[in-house]
């Protein structure tokens, strides 16, 4: 497997030319977008031959690009990964571009950020196809064009998720993870057999009489996967030279951690089933947040304090949505959209944060 995927490399490099900073990965972007390009007019050429193909729809142009999208995505994200992990392990113990001495992404971590890369792209491709689908309507796609506009849907998906791949970070995971959470969450309420679920809670969408319930809870599922990997790696650059820092990251790793466990649960436990154990670990992810945002200035103590304000800000609202729920003011599922997208823009400014905390502030917080 090393020897071929050295191969692969050395060919790369004589293709996309001179090694500069930005260059490299933006070429060898490219060269696999060609290759899809390629691949997506062959495949899709004779698939639609002798055919007037409708632009969204059971068979459609639109469901080929989101199935060959999905498939794209998968393929060109393992591309990415073998290209960006080096041959050999470094001295520090570092084995690819998203790890940290003496840790790596898991076979379940990968496969994660691959699915949820799969379902924005499937997704993506329906919605953009539904889009064209009522600006022009009744109109028919011939088999030319037709493979031209799946080439093209192909090698922008390979390009895209090629480069998010090969430049995987915490705070790239983020994005990638709030993208997949609002892309799931819009596609279950399209899918939604009950057009009032809304009159419920946002967890009537995960119901089992929901036709919509496998695209919420395996969205939910993921998106805790996707949140324990950002929380072992955002964390790792915090400072620990202090016990006191070392104990508090520490806490604030295992609080994020438990959240993503937590969301996960939302899913596996769907609350017309598990009624006590689903509200119990949904009221949990909120508990488990405002214990780690609360208790941040003296779990890290090198976090500016703008960004513990901030963070307070967001407690205070949602004490609020929960007093206005309790007087009759707001439904349960206003208040449950608001609180995820609280929770996950919370998160998403922690990783800034936590990755721009420089060492002199880092040993000015313990007194040094």
């Amino acid at each position: 497997m090393r020897e071929l995927r050295e191969k692969i490399l050395r060919v790369l490099r004589q293709l996309r030319g001179p090694e500069t900073a930005d260059s490299v990965f933006e070429a060898t972007a490219l060269l696999v977008g060609a290759a899809f390009l390629l691949l997506g007019f062959l495949i899709g050429l004779p698939s639609f031959w002798g055919r007037e193909m409708a632009i969204s729809g059971a068979g459609s142009i639109g469901a080929f690009a989101a199935y060959g999208g999905g498939g794209t995505a998968v393929l060109a994200f393992v591309i990415g990964r073998l290209v960006s992990r080096p041959a050999h392990v470094g001295p520090d113990g570092v084995r690819d571009g998203f790890s940290v001495p003496g840790d790596r992404l898991r076979w379940y971590d990968l496969a994660a950020i691959a699915f949820a890369h799969a379902a924005i792209a499937y997704l993506g491709w329906l919605g953009i196809a539904e889009l064209l689908e009522r600006s022009f309507t009744d109109a028919p796609v011939f088999a030319f064009p037709g493979a031209v506009l799946v080439a093209v849907a192909f090698a922008l998906t390979a390009y895209v998720t090629f480069l998010s791949a090969i430049a995987l970070s915490p705070l790239v995971l983020s994005l990638v993870l709030a993208v997949f959470l609002v892309v799931g969450a819009f596609a279950a309420m399209l899918a939604s057999s009950d057009v009032h679920w809304w009159r419920d809670n946002l967890s009537a969408l995960g119901m089992s009489t929901n036709s919509a319930s496998v695209a919420f809870n395996v969205t939910l599922i993921i998106a805790g996967v996707l949140v324990t990997t950002i929380a072992r790696y955002a964390t790792a650059g915090l400072p620990v030279d202090d016990p006191v820092d070392r104990r508090g990251r520490f806490i604030v790793r295992g609080g994020l951690i438990l959240l993503g466990i937590f969301l996960a649960c939302v899913g596996l436990f769907p609350v017309d089933e598990f009624f006590l154990l689903h509200n119990t670990v949904a009221t949990g992810m909120t508990v488990v947040f405002g214990v780690v945002v609360v208790g941040l200035p003296w779990f890290l103590r090198a976090m500016p304090r703008v960004f513990v304000a901030f963070g307070w800000a967001y407690v205070l609202v949602i004490v609020l949505l929960a007093a206005f729920f309790a007087v009759g003011y707001y439904n349960l599922t206003a208040v449950e959209l608001i609180v995820a997208v609280l929770i996950f823009s919370w998160i998403i400014v922690f990783l800034r944060t936590a990755g721009s905390v420089d060492p002199a502030r880092r040993h000015a917080s313990t007194g040094r």
